[in-house]
C-alpha cells in the first residue's frame, strides 16, 4: 500500500522546473504576441475608432447643415407666404378700387340718363301743353265765332284767348 501511495504522490507531485519552463514559455508567448500582434491590433482598433469618430463628426455636420438648410427654407417659406399675402392684399385693394370706380361710373351714367329722361319728359310736357293750348285756342275761336255769329278778327281773338289760357296755365303751375 505504501508503494501505491508513493506512486500516487508522483502523479500529484509538483515539478518546479516544469512550472518555471511553462511560465517562461507563457511569458515569451506573451511578449511575442505583444510585439507582433498587440500593436497592429491596437493600430487597427485606433483606425477603426478614428473612422467611427469621423463618421460621427460627418453625421453631426450633416445634421447641422440640414438644420441650417431647414431654417433657411422655413425663412424662405415665410417670406414667400408674406409676399403672397401682400400680393393678395394688393389684388383685393385693386379689385375694391376698380369696383368702386365701376359703381361710380354706373351711378354717374344712371344719373345722366335720369336727368335726360326728366328733361325729355319736361320738354314733352311743354310740347303737349303748347299743343293743347293751340287746340283749345282753335276750338275756342270756332266756338266763339259761332256763338257770336259775327266776324271778329281772328288774330285779336287768338291773342285774347292765349293770354287767358296763359293765365290759367300759370295758376296751374303755381298749384303744382
Amino acid at each position: 500500500m505504501l508503494l501505491t501511495e508513493v506512486q500516487s504522490l508522483d502523479i500529484i507531485s509538483v515539478n518546479i522546473w516544469q512550472i518555471l519552463i511553462s511560465l517562461i514559455n507563457l511569458l515569451l508567448l506573451f511578449l511575442i504576441i505583444k510585439k507582433f500582434l498587440f500593436k497592429p491590433v491596437q493600430n487597427m482598433l485606433a483606425k477603426r475608432k478614428a473612422s467611427i469618430d469621423a463618421d460621427y463628426e460627418e453625421a453631426a455636420e450633416m445634421k447641422k447643415a440640414a438644420a441650417e438648410s431647414e431654417k433657411a427654407w422655413n425663412m424662405k417659406l415665410e417670406g414667400a407666404q408674406a409676399a403672397s399675402d401682400a400680393i393678395i392684399d394688393e389684388a383685393k385693394r385693386s379689385a375694391k378700387h376698380r369696383s368702386d370706380e365701376i359703381i361710380a361710373a354706373a351711378n354717374d351714367k344712371a344719373a345722366g340718363i335720369i336727368r335726360r329722361a326728366e328733361n325729355d319728359a319736361e320738354l314733352e310736357k311743354k310740347k303737349a301743353q303748347a299743343t293743347i293750348r293751340d287746340e283749345i285756342i282753335d276750338v275756342s275761336t270756332m266756338l266763339t265765332e259761332k256763338m257770336l255769329s259775327r266776324e271778329i278778327n281772328e288774330e285779336d281773338h287768338r291773342e285774347l284767348i292765349s293770354s287767358f289760357i296763359d293765365g290759367i296755365g300759370e295758376d296751374d303751375g303755381h298749384d303744382s
